[in-house]
């Protein structure tokens, strides 16, 4: 029986052939794809915590996407200026941010916003255009937006932590680490003279009004 076994085993892949060995061993990829899909949301265990999900990353996506633009718009104005490495340093973690959240909806086939043609450019626009005020209304316009996303980004911490924090603990250091990143480019921009611009309050109000506005539409839409 023993040595019937190791013949058996000897002889697999002469019986099965080359060509058939090579095809099954191809389904290795697939699985791995398979575990890394699940890396950082859990299979949903029902409709409501599957659009839950969704709803969040779609948000978050559409969030770190507006302030990729946003920080496109400053640099087209002040990327020349002494100002211009500090703004590259923090979109290049937006740039991060921004990858791992379309890497989590590819992997779980979340859909973006249909609002992202309008965040494209109202982001830019906005970005420009507090360039345009100088060093002062751009890190106004960074302590607004990057205040606006660490609290979203708080309200989620709380809702996944009531809810099963070992559950979503893989997602929840996704979070915390970009909210402490956004804290960062937040305290940045008050260490470089964001509230001195004349206006100062009317202007950050004004853009947090837009950005809870935005958050509302990229839930649903």
């Amino acid at each position: 029986m023993h040595r019937a076994t190791q013949t058996a085993l000897y002889e697999w892949p002469h019986v099965v052939g080359p060509a058939v060995t090579r095809q099954c061993l191809k389904y290795k990829a697939p699985m791995r794809q398979s575990l890394r899909a699940y890396s950082v949301l859990p299979p949903p265990r029902d409709s409501e915590e599957k659009e839950m999900l969704a709803q969040m990353i779609r948000v978050d996506h559409a969030g770190e996407y507006g302030a990729n633009r946003i920080y496109a718009g400053q640099m087209a104005v002040l990327g020349r200026s002494g100002s211009g490495p500090l703004i590259q340093e923090m979109w290049d973690q937006e740039k991060k941010h921004l990858g791992k959240f379309t890497e989590i909806m590819a992997d779980n086939r979340v859909r973006p916003t249909a609002l992202l043609p309008l965040w494209n450019v109202a982001g830019f626009v906005l970005g420009a255009t507090t360039a345009l005020l100088g060093k002062e209304g751009a890190m106004a316009c960074t302590v607004a937006v990057e205040e606006s996303i660490s609290e979203h980004y708080n309200s989620q911490i709380r809702v996944l932590m009531e809810k099963d924090p070992e559950r979503y603990i893989e997602l929840l250091k996704v979070i915390k680490e970009f909210r402490d990143d956004e804290m960062e480019h937040h305290d940045t921009g008050l260490e470089h003279d964001a509230e001195s611009l004349p206006g100062y309050w009317l202007l950050k109000n004004a853009i947090q009004l837009g950005c809870k506005a935005a958050i509302y539409a990229s839930k649903r839409l």
